[in-house]
């Protein structure tokens, strides 16, 4: 018979703490998330197209991709001297550098002395070449 006292002892004991636990817990309400209301009235087409610089972010992104795209002309200008950048690249180039953030370009692995680097060139190119001495009039 002690066994069995020792049980119901141990069974109300363990009752009684199940009761106070749940007795104790509370229930806590959370305040609601705020809603994003930064530009109320703007949706995410709105704020792709949103110019940022003169081009939208799929502007950017996009000549993020063009970017990509011609990596193997931007190494061969870099490690061999070769100039021969297209012209979607340097376009692409002209938007991230001008447009753009300038962490779009370190993405890619450039830094940016290489985008700067990519920017002046293809702003050479694109503005012809020099005009020789002979072709100047002399006053």
């Amino acid at each position: 018979m002690p066994t069995l006292d020792r049980s119901i002892i141990l069974l109300i004991t363990l009752f009684t703490c199940l009761a106070s636990c749940t007795g104790a817990i509370r229930v806590i309400e959370a305040p609601p998330l705020p809603v994003a209301t930064s530009n109320p009235g703007h949706s995410l087409a709105q704020r792709l197209e949103a110019a940022a610089g003169g081009a939208t972010l799929v502007d950017c992104w996009d000549a993020l991709v063009e970017l990509k795209s011609c990596s193997n002309e931007i190494i061969l200008f870099f490690l061999n001297g070769e100039t021969s950048l297209g012209a979607p690249c340097c376009a692409a180039v002209d938007i991230i550098t001008r447009s753009c953030w300038p962490a779009m370009l370190t993405s890619l692995g450039f830094t940016p002395e290489e985008g700067n680097i990519l920017r002046g060139y293809c702003d050479a190119k694109a503005a012809g070449p020099a005009p020789s001495p002979a072709s100047s009039s002399s006053p």
